[in-house]
């Protein structure tokens, strides 16, 4: 016995790719929800990281945890008023966003349109969401990345404000600094804000949660 064992100490059960998953659990995901955000506990919590910290507020809304990781990308599967949403967070950082966000709509067969991209907005105000679909990528790269990735920049996005950096300091140092720093005004309400707009979004449809959410947050 301890020599057959020592025959099969190296054997490695393959793991599952996701091409093993059956097409039509592929085709039944409706939606494709993505926050943008860089891993790693130095960008945790930080206003980079805005569209990671809003999935998480839809994850523990709907009892979803992130425990697939498919095309470098943080995975979690809900339903939401009947239909499948898939939620993921790109591990790919935040500049190549659209490499993960590309291929799980591929892989999937969800088309642009049934895309929604969370992130963080520095020409909107803090407190400030709006919501669109299409449109230019307004200097954001991670945005960049996901119409060039895709080919279109027809898909809807859900833009947080986090302001300008004051005079004197960086872009990188403002984005890079945590959420709920004292007097930023970046609060818990306007993150749960966004979630609700996500979801309004699916349930209530593009129109009507645009009428709904694109109006300064709740002090």
């Amino acid at each position: 016995m301890g020599r057959i064992a020592s025959l099969f100490s190296g054997f490695r059960r393959p793991r599952k790719s996701p091409a093993d998953e059956p097409a039509e659990a592929r085709a039944a995901v409706a939606w494709v929800v993505a926050g943008l955000g860089n891993p790693g506990k130095e960008y945790a919590g930080s206003r980079h990281n805005t569209g990671y910290l809003v999935l998480d507020r839809i994850a523990r809304a709907q009892h979803v945890q992130f425990g697939r990781r498919r095309f470098q990308g943080a995975t979690g599967e809900a339903e939401i008023s009947g239909q499948r949403v898939l939620l993921v967070k790109p591990e790919t950082y935040y500049n190549r966003s659209g490499d993960c966000i590309s291929a799980l709509l591929g892989y999937f067969k969800v088309p642009p349109g049934r895309l929604i991209v969370v992130h963080d907005e520095l020409d909107l105000q803090p407190g400030h969401i709006r919501i669109k679909s299409g449109g230019g990528d307004a200097g954001n790269n991670g945005v960049r990345s996901v119409v060039q990735s895709l080919g279109t920049p027809d898909f809807i996005r859900v833009r947080v404000g986090i302001g300008k950096h004051p005079p004197g300091d960086a872009d990188h140092r403002h984005i890079l600094e945590p959420v709920r720093r004292a007097g930023s005004g970046d609060s818990d309400s306007v993150l749960e804000r966004a979630a609700q707009a996500v979801e309004a979004i699916v349930t209530q449809g593009l129109a009507r949660a645009m009428g709904q959410y694109n109006q300064r947050a709740e002090p």
